[in-house]
């Protein structure tokens, strides 16, 4: 990959995009983790209004001290970039008071997950609309193509996505050639929607490296009958997230009526 010309297309098109639009600038939600970090240093690289919003919700104290540090970087490296703390742990409390009780309390935890995601799409939607922003998705290629890791409405909601051609590992070659900070860069991937320590490879099964290998395998043909031992687990992991989630990947289904009940 031709690391340096990858930057300066991103920069480029994320430039072109808000000018044409007539925005002045991105919101993007700063979590910590590399994606965030990548994409918010690429839109800070625009010159254009960059606002980072940082969004804890009962949030590992590891996890928001790199995303201060990670903004602290940005703003030390560029004047264009401003930074918001909203609280929202209140709020989801609050929410999680109002909505009904459950008999088994883990039976939603999935749901509070996606939850989290969802409060911090309507702040950073806010801000938004409030600045004239564009909010800035931080999916990558992986994610938001092969095993639709993100929530739907959440921060797969977004006005575009400047990283989703980026293999993870590519996400890394870039934020190392930008000079991220090493705690970023060497911090295991996380969704930061737990509450605790959990990390992305916990959750789904299989690092990223190997759900790259499998998502290639995927787009050669192969099937599990190629494989065995490990490569067969893995693809078989990388196979069924990707079934599960197809619906994140393909526009919404419209119900069309026929001409002649119109």
């Amino acid at each position: 990959m031709h690391t340096e010309k990858v930057i300066d297309h991103i920069v480029n098109w994320l430039k072109d995009y808000a000018t044409s639009a007539g925005m002045k600038g991105f919101v993007i939600g700063v979590s910590g983790g590399i994606d965030s970090a990548l994409t918010s240093t690429l839109c800070a690289k625009t010159g254009l209004d960059l606002l980072c919003l940082e969004m804890p919700i009962h949030q590992a104290p590891s996890q928001v001290n790199r995303a201060i540090n990670h903004i602290k970087w940005l703003q030390s490296n560029f004047d264009n970039v401003t930074n918001v703390q909203v609280n929202l742990t209140p709020v989801f409390d609050s929410l999680i008071d109002a909505l009904p009780s459950v008999e088994n309390e883990e039976e939603r935890f999935m749901s509070l997950a996606n939850t989290r995601a969802r409060l911090r799409m309507t702040t950073l939607y806010y801000f938004a609309a409030l600045e004239k922003y564009l909010v800035a998705g931080t999916g990558n290629k992986v994610e938001d193509f092969g095993v639709g890791f993100y929530t739907k409405y959440g921060d797969g909601g977004v006005d575009l996505s400047p990283i989703a051609d980026l293999l993870k590992t590519e996400v890394y070659d870039l934020a190392k050639h930008l000079g991220i900070n090493q705690e970023i860069i060497d911090a295991a991937p996380t969704d930061g929607l737990w509450g605790d320590d959990r990390t992305d490879e916990d959750q789904i099964g299989a690092s990223y490296p190997e759900l790259e290998w499998a998502m290639a395998m995927d787009e050669r043909g192969k099937t599990d009958s190629d494989f065995s031992g490990r490569e067969l687990e893995v693809f078989n992991i990388y196979k069924r997230y990707n079934r599960a989630n197809k619906h994140k990947m393909v526009p919404i289904p419209v119900c069309e009526i026929p001409n002649d009940l119109k």
